[in-house]
């Protein structure tokens, strides 16, 4: 094995508060669960479009925060003092709590990924209540991530029967699935999250599941229980993102707890989903193989042989970015600590022209190599959809 040099992490742990039936009772304060929504959102402010409220979607997020102030802005895209302020960065979690916007997705496309999917689905959402200090959607907004809500709903889901109608049956398997067309519909928001702002994905997974030869996929970092009460008949991959405990603690910013995601498995699979995992990023530090030894262990004993044996995952190793490690170290810089190696790490000019790090190319196959080994030793059954 490659041993990367010796260095210091720090840990950072984000600890919302908590309501309790006493407040002068720091146990109970302790013990008493705020409802997930609450815990994530708290929304003042809504910057909306000029005439959203023409949308019924619109008017269901609007009537769900009818104390926040409302912003009639020119476009969802270009919002002053929102996107592009660097002094943001103080405030980049209440941002993400506090602010939603609504907008109207105008441009409608789907595009080839042959990844995790076959296509990546026009958003429905952009942004996201969480902070994961290593997304890269941030990049994109300048100094703010708070969600964006498209509201005409309707249009994109047509769009979407209209595309899977065209590509008739799937003529040969592939990584994505054997049988279904696979429709990324997450891909720059956590669908967990937006399901608790509107019935954007209720309206998404009940469209799968009626389509039949199409399957909508997203990677989520969050347990939205109310997701159990769709009805998805197959129709849906959910991708639980995970990554060992201690690592998630420091990066994966106001996220469910590992072990809650590792819990959910059985009752998504009960649910009707399709649940695949999402080991990214995965995160090289000093121990890092023995931590993903212990979480692949349980993973195999939390699980029952039912969930286990429809299981495949996609392992996605850290691209980091230049311009979000100047950014993270302004609100989270101990998460930096894990995130920002260059003894470990090579650049690499994107196709934006911004400047990304990836582990260095000899180091990273034998750690892809290693990885993997270890997965069909530990939990065997779980098929490597692609691994890089």
């Amino acid at each position: 094995m490659v041993k990367p040099l010796p260095r210091n992490s720090g840990t950072c742990r984000v600890v919302d508060s908590r309501m309790a039936a006493n407040p002068g009772d720091p146990v109970a304060a302790r013990r008493t669960p705020v409802p997930l929504a609450d815990r994530l959102l708290d929304i003042k402010r809504i910057y909306h479009e000029p005439d959203i409220e023409r949308f019924p979607r619109a008017r269901q997020v609007l009537g769900r925060f009818p104390d926040a102030e409302r912003i009639e802005v020119p476009s969802h895209q270009a919002i002053p003092g929102l996107y592009g302020n660097a002094g943001n960065v103080e405030d980049w979690v209440r941002t993400k709590r506090e602010v939603l916007v609504l907008g109207e997705k105008k441009s409608l496309a789907a595009r080839r990924n042959e990844r995790s999917s076959d296509w990546i689905a026009p958003s429905t959402a952009n942004g996201c209540a969480m902070a994961c200090s290593y997304c890269y959607v941030p990049r994109r907004k300048g100094y703010a991530n708070p969600i964006t809500v498209f509201a005409n709903i309707e249009r994109i889901a047509g769009y979407l029967e209209r595309h899977a109608a065209r590509q008739g049956v799937k003529a040969e398997p592939n990584q994505c699935d054997p049988s279904n067309w696979v429709y990324d519909i997450g891909e720059n928001s956590d669908c967990s999250v937006d399901a608790m702002i509107s019935d954007n994905i209720a309206d998404l997974v009940a469209l799968f599941g009626r389509l039949p030869n199409a399957k909508a996929s997203f990677a989520t970092k969050l347990v939205n229980r109310e997701l159990l009460d769709y009805d998805p008949r197959g129709g849906t991959r959910i991708r639980f993102s995970l990554m060992p405990r201690e690592t998630s603690r420091t990066v994966d910013v106001r996220t469910s707890k590992i072990e809650d995601r590792i819990a959910a498995l059985d009752d998504f699979v009960d649910a009707g989903y399709e649940v695949h995992l999402n080991f990214s990023p995965v995160i090289v530090h000093e121990n890092w193989l023995a931590d993903w030894g212990q979480l692949l262990a349980e993973i195999a004993d939390g699980t029952t042989e039912r969930t286990r044996q429809q299981l495949a995952c996609e392992i996605i190793f850290l691209t980091h970015n230049e311009a979000l490690h100047e950014v993270n170290l302004g609100w989270h810089p101990r998460g930096e600590d894990l995130l920002w190696r260059p003894d470990l790490q090579q650049p690499k000019r994107s196709q934006s022209g911004q400047w990304n790090v990836r582990y260095k190319s000899p180091w990273k196959g034998r750690w892809v190599q290693q990885l993997s080994e270890l997965i069909a030793t530990t939990l065997p059954g779980c098929r490597i959809r692609y691994a890089f």
